[in-house]
């Protein structure tokens, strides 16, 4: 169809947000929820949101996912508002994605792909980019079948008749794969250099906090101002995609490495958990996490749940348990002052009934204005140090009795043995607080250190 005065010319940067409630357990106001965060993440791929939907769908076709009624109006819409892309926000199949685009006549991206886009966009270290590449290259693997459409005259080899561009797809997919080998060798060299400045923050006796929560949560703002690290923070999903590092003084003059790390979001697409896997090992090697909650957003028990099983997923694949989580709630500051009363009241009352052992209580905070951070500070003072961690230390012949007792009687040694020369090597479980006494700090690696004033 040519465009008309009256037809505006399609642009590509220009989108319909469709989310589909698919599920009968998926409310109309969840749904809505779940719209607004997609247009969102349309917004941060930057395009201009044209017209936004949660849409009924009593059952999901096989062919194009919606029924021919809504496929019709999705074309009269592309078509009225001039928009080159519709944005669905669940997971199409290759065939369902490809056969939209025919019938609607425009770019047809789903949730993976548009956080795939955007995490494409935000990658700024060489890091970054091989995860998000890596990622990428996963996803596109199926959905060869949408790429060589142009090749419907080509056959297979050795006389044979194959399917439509079938050579050019296996040579693609030959491609990709030698692709994907690549990227996760020099992956494997990351996660090598991340475990070497681990051991180097291990040896300089600093425990390290990790910053997680749900993607805009103010997780960069918060670590702005603790760290003065001039991270980008802004009201945007997925601002920060790189992790960043820094040394955080505490209240009582010891200091912890603070790390703050990408966004989590409902439904993370599993390429992205699997290609981030260097960068998440420090959440599951942390010996603190500070789960920041938007606790002024409707939907933030939601979020919640969404995070923690973000983290489930990373145990279950680490295999072993988590450390210990400090919830900060934040954003206390655009709470009205009935609900902020309220918000205080509930982590006042999780304060005096936490006992021994029990996760420590959640602390209000507003990262923007810097209410609450003294007693932030106070609380990861507390909890990081009375972490433990595992040490190994050799001891000389002349002085291991003496150490060896000290080392038992502050913790718990797990195994030790003696060599030949009579130098006495143990692994230890103890509090951070003597791993450091007995394993002297190092001096931590410049990348590490604080920002300057």
């Amino acid at each position: 169809m040519k465009p008309t005065p009256e037809t505006p010319q399609k642009d590509l940067n220009r989108a319909i947000v469709l989310r589909p409630l698919a599920n009968a357990d998926e409310s109309v106001r969840d749904g809505e929820a779940r719209l607004l965060e997609a247009v969102g993440l349309a917004q941060a791929l930057g395009l201009e949101v044209a017209s936004a939907e949660a849409a009924p769908l009593r059952q999901i076709s096989p062919r194009s996912y919606f029924g021919s009624g809504r496929v019709e109006r999705l074309k009269q819409q592309s078509e009225e508002l001039g928009a080159g892309v519709v944005v669905v926000d669940g997971a199409l199949s290759p065939v369902q994605q490809r056969n939209l685009e025919t019938d609607i006549g425009a770019k047809v991206i789903d949730r993976t792909g548009l956080i795939l886009e955007i995490f494409g966009l935000r990658a700024r270290t060489k890091e970054g980019k091989l995860q998000v590449e890596l990622a990428r290259q996963g996803y596109e693997r199926s959905r060869l079948v949408r790429t060589w459409t142009h090749l419907e005259r080509q056959r297979g080899g050795l006389g044979k008749t194959g399917g439509p561009g079938e050579t050019q797809i296996e040579l693609d997919r030959r491609i990709i794969a030698d692709r994907i080998i690549r990227l996760k060798k020099e992956l494997e060299d990351v996660r090598r250099t991340r475990g070497l400045q681990r051991r180097a923050r291990t040896r300089a006796g600093l425990p390290a906090v990790v910053l997680v929560g749900y993607t805009n949560a103010g997780k960069s703002t918060l670590f702005n101002r603790l760290t003065r690290a001039g991270v980008l923070a802004r009201d945007m999903l997925f601002a920060t995609l790189d992790p960043t590092a820094r040394q955080v003084k505490l209240p009582s003059g010891r200091a912890v490495v603070m790390s703050d790390t990408v966004g989590f979001i409902s439904d993370l697409p599993h390429e992205l958990v699997e290609s981030f896997r260097a960068t998440l090992e420090a959440v599951t090697e942390a010996d603190l996490l500070v789960h920041v909650r938007d606790i002024a957003h409707p939907q933030s028990e939601e979020q919640k749940a969404d995070v923690l099983s973000v983290l489930a997923q990373l145990e279950s694949d680490a295999g072993q348990p988590m450390p210990p989580v400090l919830e900060a709630w934040n954003k206390i500051d655009l709470l009205d002052d009935a609900t902020r009363a309220a918000r205080l009241r509930r982590a006042e009352a999780a304060a005096e009934r936490n006992g021994q052992g029990a996760p420590p209580p959640p602390v209000a905070i507003s990262a923007e204005t810097g209410e609450g951070m003294d007693a932030l500070l106070a609380a990861i003072d507390r909890a990081a140090f009375s972490a433990t961690r595992v040490i190994t230390l050799t001891l000389p012949p002349d002085d291991s009795g003496r150490v060896r007792a000290q080392i038992a009687a502050a913790g718990k040694i797990l195994d030790e043995s003696t060599d030949e020369h009579g130098r006495h090597t143990l692994r230890a479980e103890l509090l951070v607080a003597d791993a450091a006494r007995f394993a002297p700090p190092e001096p931590l690696p410049e990348e590490l250190r604080p920002a300057a004033e």
